[in-house]
């Protein structure tokens, strides 16, 4: 993700962002938790952020406060200084003293007048918070991605298991670029489909200094390590950075992978499914602290004949079927095709129509906390997406082609490939 694609893709959404059983509607606030409003407190569901960064802030939190059917109510960050600012900014919001600020998550998780929670923290805690939650009866809107195969599948299971509703929280499924690309596709409008091109943003960063520093005194630099292994505070490991490490996270490719390999699964159709194949090449830095691809090349086979190929360089996507081709270059970019009758296409009362929310993500997840149906990114699609960007990830590790089930969810007859879908946490952090 470029510095200028990343701002650009933030200042969009800035300006867009308008213990009970398991299987229960969302608990009644009362009005000592929900202060001022015009609203009936039985019709408001409430709300702990946990993760108050910068995009868990400008984007999550304020996401929700724009819902007149949302009630913040708690924050949590291991940084008090970004704590204090998102309680300050919810108090100013509604004019009152409180929101509650902790910077530990079960603190939100344990209480019992807490309907849902948004998950912003770096991608190797949004698991095991999410079974957390899901475990105490709280509905859940999660950052992608997971951080490894088997936990995707995980909590897939769980989410089920405990009938909580799920949103993998990314805004692209409502964004109309994007939604229109699937869905012309997957109505024949460029023919038989069978090449997808994708590009992702270069790694932003050099090689990152690992040289370890003293924590800040306002981190709790231990709960931000969590499950991950233990290892040395450097400023450079942490916040936007914890992307480029493999403890955290997977790289440009789980970062912005998620998002564009999500319409190309959604126009594919093959969002409940994935690959049979995949053949990736890629470069790493030689020193310092960043450990993810800097560069990559890969080939994903489906089942269905379809390829798609995937390169570092400008955020775009590209269908091409035998009638033609469609789509976009750079972030929200307009859309192109080989014939502007392709663009200009109406999708008639019997063709598929793809389900969305104009709204964005927090304003389908509100809807669907209220109708106990799946969001626009339920916990199986965000999972199928997630392990896409995994599988690549797994192939550039080990330098080779892969064969996957995606039925079974295994790498058939390779043990060394199975063992790097899952991860072992940090005592006392568990699945």
């Amino acid at each position: 993700m470029t510095p200028v694609k990343t701002i650009s893709r933030r200042k969009f959404m800035r300006s867009s962002a308008q213990a009970v059983s398991a299987l229960a509607l969302p608990a009644l606030a009362d009005a000592r938790v929900l202060g001022n409003s015009a609203l009936a407190p039985s019709n408001r569901i409430t709300v702990g952020c946990i993760g108050v960064g910068g995009h868990g802030t400008a984007v999550n939190l304020k996401g929700f406060l724009a819902q007149s059917d949302a009630q913040v109510v708690a924050v949590c960050d291991v940084d008090s200084q970004r704590m204090e600012n998102a309680r300050r900014l919810v108090n100013d919001h509604y004019a009152n003293q409180d929101c509650v600020a902790t910077k530990d998550f079960r603190d939100i998780i344990g209480r019992q007048d807490i309907d849902a929670v948004m998950i912003s923290t770096p991608d190797h805690w949004h698991t095991p918070i999410s079974l957390m939650a899901a475990r105490a009866g709280k509905d859940i809107c999660c950052e992608k991605p997971t951080l490894t195969i088997q936990e995707g599948r995980i909590l897939v299971n769980t989410i089920q298991r405990y009938g909580r509703v799920f949103q993998t929280s990314t805004e692209d499924r409502s964004l109309f670029v994007y939604h229109r690309l699937a869905e012309l596709v997957r109505n024949g409008r460029i023919g038989k489909l069978h090449t997808i091109k994708v590009e992702l943003p270069h790694q932003p960063n050099g090689p990152g200094d690992p040289t370890p520093m003293p924590v800040p005194p306002e981190l709790d630099y231990d709960m931000w390590l969590g499950p991950a292994p233990y290892a040395p505070y450097n400023r450079d490991r942490l916040h936007f950075n914890f992307r480029w490490i493999w403890d955290y996270s997977g790289g440009i490719i789980t970062d912005w992978g998620t998002h564009l390999f999500d319409t190309a699964q959604w126009a594919n159709d093959t969002e409940y499914s994935g690959p049979v194949e995949i053949d990736a090449k890629g470069t790493f830095w030689d020193t310092g602290l960043y450990n993810t691809p800097k560069a990559y090349a890969v080939e994903y086979t489906y089942a269905n004949g379809v390829k798609m190929f995937v390169k570092d360089g400008t955020p775009s996507i590209r269908f091409e079927g035998t009638e033609g081709w469609i789509g976009n270059r750079g972030w929200i970019g307009p859309l192109q095709a080989s014939d502007p009758k392709i663009l200009n296409s109406v999708i008639g009362p019997n063709e598929t129509k793809l389900f969305t929310c104009p709204g964005g993500e927090h304003r389908n997840f509100l809807d669907c906390v209220k109708s106990r149906k799946d969001p626009y990114f339920s916990v199986e699609i965000g999972h199928r997406v997630s392990t896409v960007c995994h599988l690549a990830n797994i192939s550039l590790l080990l330098g080779r082609k892969l064969k996957w089930d995606p039925i079974k969810e295994i790498f058939p007859d390779d043990d060394h490939a199975m063992r790097m879908t899952r991860r072992t946490m940090r005592a006392p952090w568990h699945l």
